[in-house]
């Protein structure tokens, strides 16, 4: 019987790191939703609409085509048939995501289309992880297994850091960290979709906790649960 594991936590919390290895140990599909918010960023920086023109964001996102693609357990974020995994992760996009990702409008539009690509796994009888910020109280909050992921913000600007510098991207720590700290407060402030924690998600602050641990405690989590 397939089934659903949400994950949620704030950025750098290692949900993305954590969530392609536990797929991959388990045997689940990974659904990271980050993607397609931060394509829909990328996109209204390309056609230069500004974070408050909400109108033109929706009519944005009815003539853009957003698809997740795997090649083995790394996911790609494919924009109208444009591989942009890479310019997804760019400051300019890091610096407005949050606040696209904040009007009620566009949140409904994209919680839609979440349970949509989870609805289509599940009934090919496929398990899904998926992560995110709303995922266990918005999107599926009927999911089998519910976990929230923490860290320090300089633990996660730090984890952030070292991500850019793998894939090329150069922005200092200070202003990594400054910019974490905005979207925390921006994410857990929102009046939709805020950032909070499930009452019965199973919490694990990862701050001084190994990589290879929090997955080994997820794991056991799922199959204690499944």
């Amino acid at each position: 019987m397939s089934f659903i594991v949400a994950i949620d936590g704030p950025a750098g919390s290692g949900k993305g790191t954590v969530t392609k290895v536990v797929a991959e140990k388990i045997g689940l599909v990974n659904i990271d939703t980050g993607i397609i918010y931060r394509c829909i960023a990328l996109a209204t920086l390309k056609n230069n609409i500004k974070v408050n023109e909400i109108e033109k964001i929706l009519e944005l996102m009815e003539n853009i085509d957003i698809q997740i693609k795997y090649q083995g357990s790394f996911q790609y974020a494919i924009l109208n048939g444009e591989d942009v995994t890479k310019e997804i992760r760019t400051k300019e996009v890091n610096e407005i995501v949050s606040y696209v990702s904040t009007p009620p409008e566009i949140r409904e539009k994209v919680t839609k289309l979440e349970r949509k690509i989870g609805n289509d796994n599940l009934q090919k009888g496929k398990s899904i992880i998926m992560e995110g910020r709303d995922i266990t109280t918005v999107v599926f909050p009927e999911a089998d297994v519910k976990i929230y992921l923490d860290a320090t913000p300089e633990e996660r600007a730090k984890r952030r850091y070292k991500q850019n510098q793998e894939i090329g991207l150069d922005i200092p720590f200070e202003e990594i960290l400054q910019n974490i700290k905005e979207r925390d407060y921006n994410d857990m402030t929102k009046k939709i979709g805020a950032l909070k924690i499930a009452k019965d998600a199973i919490y694990i602050d990862t701050s001084n906790i190994e990589i290879d641990d929090v997955i080994d405690k997820i794991c056991e989590i799922i199959k204690g649960k499944i």
